[in-house]
């Protein structure tokens, strides 16, 4: 009867020896994030080819409050969320708009960032709104797999659309005057109108609001609960307000003067 409490020991011991590696291996294995690499200040590379930009500081905190390395996975907008669901990376931080329907095959984890879709028009237009663009013989440029090519799609009848691969390709089709407009967020709107002021003009006031946050694959419960705890907790810090400051000074002085909430 003394050989069974030994036994046991034995085999207890030998079950906690073998699970340290595991554990230790779990804590350093890296958090793969997902983002396009094309879309500055948040997403974009530095002179050296390095990911830089808001978003790539933003998982850089997130991965090491976690106790993580963070691998930062350039990815094509519309590649994002197949490659989420695939697991080829564990999440999606590429200024995403929370939606409805994205939300049917990916989860999102708490707003961090609120903007809205706004209007790039070629400097000739007389549109004063979205609605003044739902006509006949009106082109409208739209960038793939974006919340503004959702909007245009399941909203405007009349127009014929141009969906296109890169913003700055959008961009160029409303300086050229090849299309009438192109529907994207308040911030990139108000830098490409800033850049081609000669020929572009912009309304800044968002037509359709939207939150931007974390993707998640359905089912990772613990890392979402893990996510929204950095978040807020992050926010309450100033991690947000700094990034700002960091990346968007100017801007965020000139939204103030233009009498327009600032987003970060």
């Amino acid at each position: 009867m003394k050989s069974a409490p030994l036994a046991l020991l034995i085999a207890l011991i030998a079950l906690m020896t073998s699970a340290t590696p595991v554990s230790a291996a779990e804590k350093t294995k890296p958090l793969i994030v997902g983002m396009e690499l094309a879309y500055p200040p948040f997403e974009m590379t530095d002179q050296s080819g390095k990911p830089s930009g808001i978003s790539v500081d933003l998982a850089t905190d997130l991965a090491k409050s976690l106790g993580r390395p963070v691998v930062i996975q350039n990815t094509s907008f519309d590649g994002l969320i197949p490659a989420l669901k695939t697991g080829k990376i564990d999440l999606v931080i590429s200024s995403m708009t929370a939606t409805a329907e994205r939300a049917q095959a990916i989860d999102f984890s708490d707003p961090y960032l609120t903007t809205g879709l706004c209007l790039l028009l070629k400097k000739d237009s007389t549109a004063k709104t979205i609605d003044d663009l739902d006509k006949a013989g009106v082109k409208i440029a739209v960038k793939k797999g974006t919340t503004g090519h959702l909007y245009a799609s399941n909203r405007l009848k009349k127009p014929e659309l141009l969906v296109l691969d890169k913003e700055s390709a959008a961009v160029l089709e409303v300086s050229q005057g090849k299309a009438d407009a192109f529907i994207y967020d308040q911030m990139s709107t108000y830098q490409n109108w800033q850049r081609n002021a000669a020929t572009t003009r912009a309304i800044l006031e968002p037509f359709q609001k939207e939150t931007w946050a974390v993707g998640i694959r359905k089912g990772n419960d613990e890392l979402k609960s893990q996510v929204n705890k950095f978040i807020k907790e992050y926010r309450e810090k100033g991690g947000f307000a700094q990034l700002g400051e960091r990346y968007l000074k100017d801007m965020k002085g000139e939204f103030k003067r233009l009498g327009y909430s600032f987003f970060l």
